[in-house]
């Protein structure tokens, strides 16, 4: 006889309130000035939520200079150097910017503290897009670190004025150790409260927390280039459960469930729900299913939306959309 599958949803899970913007944004775009729309970067990290707004007529670029003259640019919610937004602007590009407000906090942090006369030490991942264009909203360049190691390998001169930020997808409990290494080594380092960390990442990342003895297997729903989602599975493997990334339903394999009873399931801040409902379809397709909900906090946060696709404003801002 074979048990019944116990299946534990982590919540919250899935979208933040700043993807649910960037989203949101590019979709009222479409609906307000018709396709095509072109992004700079992929929108989201997430294949299903790019590919989904590409057949809706949205071309995903990664430079400036592949958007045609007067096409309405949309800047993705990873933010973008100074260097980028400038390059739109001298083309006269009709521009709305979908940088999650978190992001742009990060960037305001790193301009005040560079205004203050400080060199910036950035905390995250090379390469990363969000990393990219808060290193290009300061003037003089970044030392990068991504772990403790980083840190003890930094070699500044003494005497130099030095602050940090932190790349947004990353949450209190990565940057801790890192940041208690930077303040030993440079006691007089400046930096944001800890507070100021996305929310949404260590909230997700509580949850999965919250699975140690209760599961047998996660399964973290998002994209491999996701900071976010891989943490998610890191952090299931850290505690003790057999944990795997997965884009969608496809990718699941029924040997995991072999001698297993309980699976828990959550999802990066990229990943859009019916991608779990899918997950939770196919697992009854092996077995039979129980599903309850593992519930750590409720999120009630909502993001402005930018005024240029305000649906409620009488006098909204219009935006020329020529079409070639």
């Amino acid at each position: 006889m074979i048990n019944k599958l116990n299946i534990i949803l982590c919540e919250p899970r899935g979208f933040c309130a700043g993807v649910e913007r960037a989203i949101e944004i590019v979709e009222r775009a479409l609906k307000k000035y018709g396709a095509p729309i072109y992004v700079r970067h992929e929108i989201v990290h997430n294949r299903w939520v790019v590919e989904d707004l590409r057949n809706r007529g949205v071309i995903f670029v990664d430079e400036i200079d592949d958007i045609p003259e007067n096409a309405v640019t949309i800047f993705s919610a990873h933010g973008i150097s100074e260097q980028i937004e400038n390059l739109a602007k001298k083309r006269g590009l009709p521009i709305i910017d979908a940088t999650c407000p978190l992001v742009t906090k990060v960037h305001y942090q790193a301009q005040h503290y560079e205004k203050d006369g400080c060199q910036i030490i950035l905390i995250g991942h090379a390469g990363h897009p969000e990393v990219e264009g808060t290193s290009g909203r300061v003037k003089n360049p970044v030392w990068l670190v991504s772990s403790v190691e980083d840190v003890q390998a930094l070699n500044i001169n003494e005497g130099v004025k030095l602050a940090y930020v932190t790349q947004t997808t990353l949450s209190v409990d990565d940057t801790s150790n890192i940041i208690k290494a930077l303040k030993e080594k440079f006691p007089q380092i400046m930096g944001p409260e800890l507070n100021d960390i996305c929310y949404a990442t260590q909230n997700r990342q509580n949850a999965v927390k919250q699975l140690a003895g209760k599961a047998d297997i996660l399964l973290v729903i998002g994209a491999t280039n996701s900071s976010n989602s891989s943490r998610l599975r890191d952090l299931g493997e850290e505690i003790g459960i057999v944990s795997y990334l997965i884009n969608d339903c496809s990718e699941l394999n029924p040997e995991w469930l072999t001698n297993k009873n309980t699976v828990a399931i959550t999802a990066g801040a990229s990943a859009p729900e019916h991608l779990v409902m899918g997950v939770i379809d196919k697992l009854r397709q092996y077995r039979d299913c129980s599903v309850e909900n593992l519930v750590t906090i409720r999120e009630d946060i909502k993001f402005k939306l930018p005024p240029e696709i305000r649906y409620d404003e009488g006098k909204d801002h219009e935006l020329k959309h020529e079409h070639n």
